[in-house]
């Protein structure tokens, strides 16, 4: 007898379990999966431990689905980045900008890949789906990088990934580390002006790399 695909859910079930999984991010990016308590994930989404359960099987399933969420809303947001018909430097500005600016404004999203690599990504090994959302900011960045070196402007044999890279860390060090930071340099780095300040700073870093 062949498997029968699963029952879409209710409209009821479908906002329950959206309200569990917006209550699960906000817990696990506060307190990680150790810390995070399934009372109160269920306090937050108005959902009872027995309704969570059975929406997700265990916390540490809810986890994995969070993470894949947060990967998921990244990617889609990377897919809308349109660099096709800019120059070389303005399109890879823009790229890195739209990096900054996205690790800036999901600072949970910071927190959630600071507690799985705690976990040294047992839980990221075990998603059929993470490995398969390859960025598209990394092709973004091949056919940018490519564009340059034909003009001129860029330097040859960047590898993307590597640049993707550093891109990350560029933005991700200084979100993670932000609270640590303002308290050394005595100023709030969480502030728009500091954004923009950073933001000129990495542009101007990795556009400082790439010329030739």
């Amino acid at each position: 007898m062949e498997d029968r695909a699963p029952r879409p859910l209710s409209a009821r079930a479908a906002a329950t379990r959206q309200r569990i999984l917006d209550a699960a991010l906000a817990e696990f990016a506060l307190n990680g999966l150790a810390g995070a308590r399934v009372d109160e994930i269920a306090a937050r989404s108005g959902a009872n431990k027995r309704m969570l359960y059975a929406h997700f099987g265990s916390k540490e399933e809810l986890w994995l689905i969070v993470l894949e969420r947060a990967y998921a809303a990244k990617r889609a947001e990377e897919r809308e980045v349109d660099v096709e018909y800019l120059a070389p430097p303005e399109a890879m500005a823009r790229l890195v900008r739209f990096n900054l600016r996205y690790t800036a404004a999901h600072p949970e999203f910071v927190a959630l890949l600071n507690q799985e690599n705690i976990h040294r990504a047992a839980y990221l090994q075990r998603s059929a789906e993470v490995p398969a959302m390859y960025s598209p900011l990394v092709d973004s960045l091949r056919a940018v990088l490519k564009r340059g070196e034909q003009a001129g402007v860029f330097r040859r044999d960047v590898d993307p990934m590597q640049l993707y890279v550093t891109m990350l860390g560029l933005g991700h060090f200084w979100v993670a580390n932000r609270h640590t930071l303002s308290t050394i340099f005595g100023q709030d780095l969480g502030t728009e002006a500091a954004l923009e300040a950073r933001e000129r700073h990495v542009v101007e870093v990795v556009l400082g790399y790439l010329r030739p």
